[in-house]
């Protein structure tokens, strides 16, 4: 629903503008423009589709080896202490705890399809032990901010998308995004723990925090004293080193576990090529709706609006670029996507704004689709303060995103 106002919306205010400069600026061409970038910007979406079915083919193709050879149980056994401390409320034994490890162990490892199914499972096993039925429980809050943080250790669709538009290195986003989720997740995980009185000294807690910080700031510090170029030679080594060594474990893994690898990543494949034409006509026609945004001036009065008003402050205006996704990302996921598209056809997948747009990306989730998806699956009608929380876990990620994005990309 909220993608369908913000599609219209798109549509109306582009008409407006492109009124506004043809009677009283005498622009003859704006709707020439309007019209043409509905043509381009479909073409666009439909080969970008297109273009995705070999590399998300490849990606869901090895996600499947790691599903089927046991890699979210394992992930699920070693976060199983820290879950047992954030959740103090679920009894233990509880089969939502179960749920719920296997749910946040998708999302991290990027499989989207098996992650959903477990949060819908795992929020109804909640429901039983939620003692007010319309209101939701501290363990659902806890739960859902995480899920909103979008914590996740392999952005597959990012780096997609990035080798699909022509990035020379797609992998190169991959350090910057996995230490602004960090980020967003460890900010909405402590604001909650704070809510609810839950210790975070406590061990398991207090170790996670330790770990991931000093992970951040241990690769702040390393790539802080770099020169530019050698930032970009290292971060991009050393991703793609971490995800084939990633792709290496999955396999050895379900070695172990003796499953038919081949078939399992076949099964992936086709997932990925089915992914990838169901995408098609979403693609399209929100790519549509941002192009005849844009083409209409409205884009670019929006955002030198904004550009003046970070420069009045006296602050560097390249990020405000990025800012689109960033809006985005919290109301529609698809429609942060095609922001994401828009600003590296626009700017260049490999320019900063293409760049930070798909760190940006990867740094969080859709929170209001989240929390409506999932509170709506077991009618919880009063969320309490799942959103504020959410949304400033998103907040401290996007944040991170810049801040990371100038620390690597200049």
């Amino acid at each position: 629903m909220v993608l369908n106002y913000i599609w219209v919306s798109f549509f109306l205010i582009a008409f407006i503008v492109a009124l506004v400069k043809l009677l009283f600026f005498g622009d003859l061409q704006v709707f020439t423009d309007i019209m043409n970038s509905t043509y381009d910007t479909a073409r666009t979406g439909f080969e970008i589709s297109l273009g995705l079915t070999g590399v998300l083919s490849l990606w869901l193709g090895v996600m499947k080896i790691g599903e089927r050879g046991g890699m979210i149980e394992m992930f699920s056994r070693a976060v199983a202490p820290l879950f047992s401390k954030l959740f103090p409320e679920i009894p233990k034994n509880h089969p939502a705890a179960g749920s719920m490890l296997m749910n946040i162990s998708a999302n991290m490892l990027g499989l989207d399809n098996a992650a959903t199914p477990f949060g819908l499972k795992a929020m109804l096993e909640l429901q039983e032990i939620n003692i007010k039925k319309e209101e939701a429980s501290n363990p659902m809050i806890m739960f859902l901010v995480l899920n909103a943080s979008g914590l996740t250790l392999i952005p597959v669709t990012v780096m997609v998308y990035r080798a699909q538009l022509g990035a020379a290195n797609p992998a190169d986003v991959f350090i910057p995004i996995m230490i602004a989720t960090f980020m967003a997740t460890l900010v909405g995980m402590i604001a909650v723990c704070l809510k609810q009185g839950i210790n975070i000294f406590q061990r398991s807690i207090i170790g996670f925090i330790l770990a991931m910080g000093g992970i951040i700031a241990g690769t702040i510090l390393a790539f802080q004293s770099m020169p530019q170029e050698k930032i970009n030679i290292v971060s991009s080594l050393a991703a793609n080193i971490i995800l084939f060594t990633i792709i290496v474990l999955f396999i050895a893994k379900a070695l172990k576990q003796k499953i038919n690898i081949f078939d399992a990543f076949i099964d992936g494949a086709k997932d990925g090529f089915k992914t990838a034409v169901t995408i098609i006509p979403y693609l399209i026609a929100i790519l549509v709706g941002i192009g005849v945004f844009r083409a209409s001036g409205a884009m670019d009065f929006l955002m030198e609006g904004a550009r003046n008003l970070v420069a009045f402050v006296g602050a560097d205006t390249r990020w405000v670029d990025g800012l689109p996704t960033a809006l985005m990302k919290p109301l529609s996921g698809s429609g942060a996507r095609g922001m994401m598209i828009d600003t590296m056809k626009t700017f260049g997948a490999d320019s900063f704004s293409g760049r930070l747009s798909s760190v940006l990306q990867g740094a969080t989730d859709t929170t209001f689709y989240i929390v409506a998806v999932y509170y709506g699956a077991v009618n919880i009608k009063n969320s309490r303060y799942t959103v504020s929380y959410a949304l400033l876990a998103d907040l401290a990620g996007v944040i991170a995103a810049i801040f990371v994005a100038y620390l690597f990309f200049g």
